[in-house]
């Protein structure tokens, strides 16, 4: 039986390598994630782990190799390395935004210690994420191809930038919920609703940016969306540098 890859068409061909079939599905999978929220962001970056491994598998197939062209090779290398960058921003980024936490909860436990100093750093190190996060970002989109002879590829960088926008954006909240100080006094309801929308992240930049007392039950909650959250993207990591070697290797 002929073996055929995924060309850059709307649907694959009907007589498809299995392996180039179980990279579809993993897409599909992908496209359709849902809401938001920390246990899905992680659930995406196994699966995006999963999928990292399958497109390995795919490279290292005779019938990929020669499909792919010198330059087709070198654009699926830049890609590749772009969106480690974006692993490497983000498990720094939690690392150094963990690490405030934990001074933040000694501080708050021996009453002792200069708490704002600790709040401040703990912000600047989210800022600092948010423009490493927006540069990254903005050159990989700059940089797709859209021509690719085996559009497979793009569209797993595709999904995979989607899912880094996702955990950007579940990090940073909505801007209703950021600007909540400028108008609290002219919209009391809105608060409760702001409150009940938060994730982990934004409840407790809300209870370090206000009056509010500082809920060390959302401080420790928050440590723990942050731990799942470097180890699903560490484990992501190690897929892509596999990959990597496997498009090296062509």
């Amino acid at each position: 039986m002929a073996v055929s890859f995924h060309v850059r068409s709307s649907s694959y061909p009907s007589r498809q390598h299995p392996q180039a079939a179980h990279v579809d599905e993993q897409l599909t999978r992908l496209r359709s994630s849902g809401t938001a929220s920390s246990s899905s962001i992680c659930q995406r970056l196994s699966n995006l782990q999963d999928l990292h491994d399958s497109l390995e598998k795919m490279i290292r197939l005779s019938v990929t190799n020669q499909a792919l062209s010198q330059d087709q090779i070198e654009k699926l290398l830049d890609g590749s390395i772009k969106i480690l960058d974006l692993c490497s921003i983000s498990k720094d980024g939690l690392s150094q935004m963990k690490e405030s936490l934990k001074e933040i909860q000694s501080i708050v436990r021996r009453k002792r210690g200069d708490l704002s100093a600790e709040v401040k750093k703990y912000l600047a190190s989210r800022k600092f994420l948010k423009k490493s996060f927006e540069k990254v970002l903005k050159s990989l989109k700059t940089s797709q191809n859209k021509n690719d002879a085996l559009a497979v590829f793009g569209e797993a960088e595709t999904v995979t930038i989607a899912l880094f926008e996702s955990l950007f954006s579940f990090m940073s909240g909505s801007k209703a919920c950021g600007k909540w100080s400028l108008v609290s006094k002219m919209m009391s309801q809105s608060k409760g609703t702001c409150e009940a929308e938060a994730n982990e992240f934004t409840r407790v930049d809300m209870e370090f940016q206000s009056e509010k007392s500082l809920q060390m039950e959302d401080v420790q909650n928050l440590e723990i969306c942050i731990q799942d959250l470097e180890d699903g993207i560490g484990s992501l990591s190690k897929s892509l540098i596999k990959y990597r070697v496997s498009i090296l290797n062509i």
